[in-house]
């Protein structure tokens, strides 16, 4: 599939039907491996000059903005079938795939009557991809709120033993709870395991002799038990700190443990539930914003053809997909098709540098030319 096409028009001299044949006759001959395909442009509604050269001020920046607004909902549907492990699925619009729906662009009449100004259609476009583009973004801001939450569990079960959640390490029986006797837990350097065996008893007075048991060791850290009596509990952290142990807060609770767990399956099942979503929801608005974004240059290229030739409107749109090896030849082939007399119907040469800034070709080529990409 082809992700880089040209929409050209040609002024039509005696018939458009003509004009067609003998571009697919130059191309077939010259450039046989550039697809061609006409663009089916309706007539639209002209208007005065001044409001088409009003318009076509806002065509660059309405085109970048649409294209834009394609692009970042496709950028999200690949992160997010790369977030699942699966694979794209092929990109639509109305059923069919988006290089044919752009080859075989027909006029939706009822969405954008054909008799509205064409500033009225350029700003119901712009509308509704607005509005897509505001839907996604409280979309995916709600996906990511939930993978924040869960980055955050993930960090606490698998960071060190310093700032990670212990409630999976210790078991019932590691901890002593009475009425005078506490359990700490203390965080201690590897290097300092042998340094904390043999003074842990003499940090503070009333420690339980022989009470310490490693229950955990990562990459930096290890993970000891202490008992002593509680009322030397904050004496025993202090002197702890001091010899760089670190004793961590931590209180054993089964309900608790049971609702952190709860909680995780909870987010990881809304994670999916919304992923899901987003993804459903990403594939179905990227064919309504493909689909405006086609209707945008069909209007873009009515208009641009229009201040370039002149009026009646007499222009034949076309769609091509050359290889970067054929532009030149394509290019030869669209220029000699061309009539100069007729291009810049109604502007100056410094009229004709302004549209060039459409994004188009207007400065280089005798004929209205812009890309669409939809890598």
């Amino acid at each position: 599939m082809a992700s880089r096409y040209w929409v050209v028009s040609l002024p039509v001299q005696s018939s458009a039907s003509s004009l067609w044949s003998r571009l697919q006759d130059s191309i077939s001959k010259n450039s046989f491996d550039t697809p061609l395909y006409r663009f089916n442009t309706p007539d639209l509604r002209v208007g005065t000059l001044d409001s088409l050269l009003s318009l076509c001020d806002d065509l660059l920046k309405s085109n970048n903005f649409v294209e834009g607004v394609s692009n970042k909902i496709k950028r999200q549907i690949e992160d997010l079938e790369r977030i699942s492990g699966g694979e794209s699925t092929a990109l639509t619009v109305d059923g069919v795939p988006v290089d044919s729906y752009l080859t075989r662009f027909a006029w939706d009449e009822a969405k954008y009557p054909t008799m509205s100004p064409l500033r009225e259609i350029v700003d119901n476009i712009h509308a509704q991809v607005a509005k897509i583009e505001d839907d996604l973004k409280v979309r995916v801001a709600e996906y990511n709120n939930v993978r924040s939450q869960l980055n955050a569990i993930n960090r606490k079960q698998s960071g060190s033993l310093a700032v990670r959640d212990l409630s999976n390490l210790v078991k019932p029986e590691d901890i002593v709870s009475s009425e005078h006797l506490v359990t700490l837990l203390a965080v201690v350097p590897k290097y300092s395991q042998k340094d904390w065996l043999s003074s842990y008893e003499t940090l503070t007075t009333y420690v339980v002799p022989r009470s310490s048991k490693k229950l955990h060791e990562d990459n930096e850290y290890a993970l000891y038990t202490v008992t002593l009596f509680g009322r030397v509990a904050d004496n025993f952290r202090t002197n702890a700190r001091e010899k760089g142990f670190q004793v961590r807060d931590f209180e054993y609770s089964p309900e608790a443990q049971e609702g952190r767990k709860q909680d995780l399956e909870r987010l990881l099942q809304d994670q999916e539930t919304l992923r899901a979503s987003l993804l459903q929801w990403c594939y179905t608005c990227y064919g309504e914003v493909f689909s405006s974004w086609m209707h945008f240059c069909a209007v873009r290229v009515f208009a641009e053809s229009i201040l370039r030739y002149g009026l009646p409107p007499s222009f034949l749109a076309v769609v091509l997909a050359p290889s970067v090896k054929s532009e030149k030849k394509v290019r030869s082939i669209l220029e000699g098709l061309c009539d100069s007399r007729n291009s810049n119907f109604w502007k100056s040469e410094e009229e004709v540098g302004a549209i060039a800034g459409l994004g188009g070709d207007a400065d280089t080529h005798p004929y209205v030319s812009f890309t669409i990409n939809f890598a």
